[in-house]
């Protein structure tokens, strides 16, 4: 293993946390107006009802199965009596799926915004680059997922997941990581770059989902009392 590798897979995912969680403080405290989506829903629609559910759904499974994939050990997965072929197979059909929806709804949003004319005119230069990183990273996971099914020998939760969880336990598996074949060495880089982007542009807009208001408390009304007018 390289020097060159080593400081990619143990410098690199904390100078990207470094960067992501300084661009969120720095966007947040002069930027505060400018954190949103900036939606365009009013000069197209019919596009958007459709684009958006498929990518935004299709991610939220692309994102449990990366937790999955990458926090569980499989140690665990055997524990509870799911099988390795189980495993691959069902990461396989579920993994392709979201990633195919992801796929064909971020293909349909940038569709979209290159169509309408309103919508592209407020395209930033900053939103070009992540689509372009987006895509990317989309497809290079797709790839992998597929890829996973027919690389013999490899078994990415032998490398990259082991890799994964020292980071979050600050003692990175470089070694583990460098044992990785070269499609998921490249989507963990796109990644890595994918989420030092992530704070100017706007994708920060995923902090500010409303989630509160589904706990939010009842509003009651009752219709006033004759006695009252």
């Amino acid at each position: 293993m390289s020097w060159g590798e080593t400081a990619v897979w143990i410098v690199g995912p904390y100078l990207t946390l470094l960067i992501l969680v300084g661009g969120l403080i720095w966007r947040y405290r002069y930027d505060r107006f400018g954190w949103t989506t900036r939606s365009s829903q009013l000069y197209e629609s019919r596009l958007l009802r459709v684009g958006s559910p498929l990518f935004h759904f299709g991610l939220l499974f692309v994102i449990l199965g990366h937790v999955v994939g990458l926090l569980i050990p499989e140690s665990w997965t055997e524990a509870v009596g799911i099988s390795d072929r189980l495993y691959h197979l069902n990461a396989l059909v579920v993994g392709a799926i979201a990633g195919f929806c992801t796929l064909a709804g971020i293909a349909l949003l940038i569709y979209r915004r290159r169509r309408t004319g309103p919508v592209f005119l407020s395209t930033t230069k900053n939103d070009k680059t992540m689509y372009v990183v987006l895509v990317a990273a989309i497809v290079a996971g797709l790839f992998t997922t597929v890829a996973s099914q027919f690389e013999h020998g490899h078994d990415y939760r032998q490398t990259v997941s082991p890799w994964f969880r020292g980071v979050v336990a600050l003692q990175p598996d470089a070694a583990a990581m460098s044992l990785a074949s070269w499609p998921f060495k490249l989507h963990a880089l796109i990644g890595m770059l994918l989420f030092a982007l992530f704070p100017f542009t706007r994708l920060v807009h995923a902090f500010s989902a409303p989630i509160g208001y589904l706990f939010r408390p009842y509003i009651v009304y009752r219709s006033r009392d004759r006695m009252d007018l």
